[in-house]
C-alpha cells in the first residue's frame, strides 16, 4: 500500500497576516484537498463531532467548523454537525448550544444521529469481537461523513481521535429493546459494573457523576445499579476515589473493540466518501464527555487532514509525541519531561494499538506523507505576508 497523504497546519502564525494563520491555513488546506472528491452535489453531509459537555470547553471552535461548512456548501453538499446521545438527548443539544455549537455560528443544524433518545440506528455486522453493533441511522443513511475530532486523551483507551471518534461516538446509545450498543464495548458485551462494599466510603461522587440516574443507594446503603437506565458509559467507576466500582475491561481488547467498531460506521459509507479533521490543539488528559477541562498536556500543535483514518492517527500521535510538555499539568504531576508516547505515560495505555488494530482490520495504512502548508496564497498566487504600518 502507497503511503497517504496527510494535510498539516501548524498552531504557529509566523507573520501578522491572517493567511499565516491556523484558521487561514486551514482553509488552503480544504481548497487543496478538494472536497468535490467527497462531495456530491446535495449529498447529505454528516460532520461527525463530540459536542462536549457542562465544563468541557475544549472542543473544536466554531469558527473552525464555520469553514468547513461553508467548504462543503460550496460544493452544493448539505451539512450538518452530531454525534450520539452520551447525556439525554435535549439536555446534549443544549450544551452544544452552551458551548457555542449551533446553527447560527457554525451555519448548519446540529442534531443527535441516534435521535431525541438514542436509539434510532441500523444494526450493522462487525469483526469477532462485537459481532454486530447498531450504528447511528443519521450517519449510516448519509451519503457523505467528515469526521472532526479533537485529539486529546481518554481513561480508557488512553487517547481520543478519529477512531474514537467514531468508535464509540458513532454508535448509538441503546436499540429500540433497551440494550445498550455503545456501552457494551466499555462493558465486554453488556457484563455488568461491580461493587465492592467494603472499599466504599459512599461519598456519592458516583451518583454525582452519572448523567442517567442509573446509580443510588437504597436506606440500607445497598448501591444499586439500575441495569435499563446505564449507559455503561464508565463514568462512575472514573470518578470513584476508592475504586470500589469496578468496569470489566480488557485494556488490548477494547482498544480493537474501538478499531473494530469505527470499521462498522465506515462500512456503510461508499469509496472516497468520508474524510477526516484532526484537530491537535488543547490536548488534556480526558474526554470531551468529562464535565470539566483539564490543563493541556503539551503545547498545541495544529490541524491534520486526510482521508486515511489509520495515517492520520499515526501521525497525530507522532506529532504530539514531538510537542513541549507543559508542566503545569498531570504531565507534570508525573515528573514527565518529554512527550513521547505521553498518552501512556499519562493513563498507562498505548493508543498506538488502536492505530495498529484499525491498520490490522483494513481501514488504512500507517505509512503516510505529511503535506505541510505554510500559508493561504493570496488571490495572485502571491505569498509574501501583508505589511503593516505602524
Amino acid at each position: 500500500m502507497s503511503k497517504a497523504k496527510v494535510y498539516f497546519a501548524s498552531v504557529r502564525a509566523h507573520a501578522f497576516d491572517y493567511d499565516y494563520g491556523m484558521v487561514g491555513k486551514f482553509e488552503e488546506i480544504l481548497n487543496q484537498v478538494d472536497l468535490g472528491n467527497y462531495v456530491e452535489e446535495d449529498d447529505y453531509v454528516a460532520l461527525k463531532m463530540h459536542l462536549g459537555s457542562h465544563g468541557a470547553y475544549r472542543t473544536v471552535r466554531p469558527v473552525f467548523l464555520r469553514k468547513l461548512v461553508d467548504a462543503v456548501r460550496d460544493q452544493k453538499g448539505q451539512p450538518f454537525i452530531c454525534d450520539t446521545v452520551r447525556i439525554p438527548g435535549l439536555e446534549y443539544l443544549r450544551t452544544a448550544n452552551r458551548n457555542g455549537i449551533n446553527e447560527l455560528s457554525t451555519g448548519a443544524p446540529v442534531l443527535m444521529a441516534d435521535g431525541i433518545f438514542g436509539m434510532d440506528s441500523v444494526t450493522v455486522k462487525t469483526g469477532p469481537i462485537l459481532g454486530e453493533i447498531g450504528v447511528a441511522s443519521a450517519m449510516h443513511d448519509a451519503p457523505s461523513m467528515i469526521v472532526v475530532s479533537h485529539c486529546k486523551g481518554h481513561i480508557a483507551s488512553g487517547y481520543g481521535g478519529a477512531i474514537k471518534n467514531l468508535g464509540m461516538g458513532g454508535i448509538a446509545f441503546k436499540d429500540r429493546k433497551g440494550n445498550a450498543q455503545r456501552g457494551k464495548m466499555h462493558f465486554l458485551q453488556n457484563a455488568e459494573l461491580t461493587w465492592d462494599e467494603e472499599k466504599c466510603s459512599q461519598c456519592l461522587q458516583c451518583i454525582n457523576a452519572c448523567p442517567h440516574e442509573g446509580i443510588a443507594f437504597d436506606e440500607g446503603n445497598k448501591l444499586n445499579i439500575y441495569s435499563e437506565k446505564c449507559a455503561r458509559c464508565g463514568r462512575c467507576a472514573r470518578v470513584c476515589p476508592e475504586a470500589a466500582l469496578i468496569l470489566p475491561q480488557n485494556d488490548e481488547m477494547f482498544q480493537g473493540v474501538l478499531a473494530e467498531a469505527a470499521g462498522a460506521v465506515l462500512s456503510t459509507f461508499g469509496k472516497n466518501k468520508v474524510l477526516y479533521v484532526n484537530f491537535i490543539t488543547d490536548i488534556h488528559p480526558e474526554c470531551d464527555c468529562m464535565p470539566m477541562a483539564d490543563s493541556a498536556l503539551v503545547s498545541d500543535v495544529g490541524v491534520l487532514v486526510s482521508d486515511d483514518i489509520v495515517a492520520i492517527e499515526k501521525a497525530t500521535l507522532d506529532l504530539i509525541g514531538e510537542a513541549q510538555v507543559l508542566q503545569n499539568s498531570k504531565a507534570g504531576d508525573k515528573d514527565i519531561t518529554e512527550a513521547g508516547n505521553i498518552f501512556e505515560k499519562v493513563h498507562g495505555k498505548d493508543p498506538y494499538m488502536q492505530v495498529k488494530a484499525a491498520a490490522k482490520a483494513g481501514l488504512g495504512t500507517m505509512e503516510y506523507e505529511l503535506k505541510t502548508i505554510e500559508c493561504k496564497p493570496k488571490p495572485d498566487g502571491s505569498t509574501e505576508p501583508r505589511m503593516f504600518g505602524h
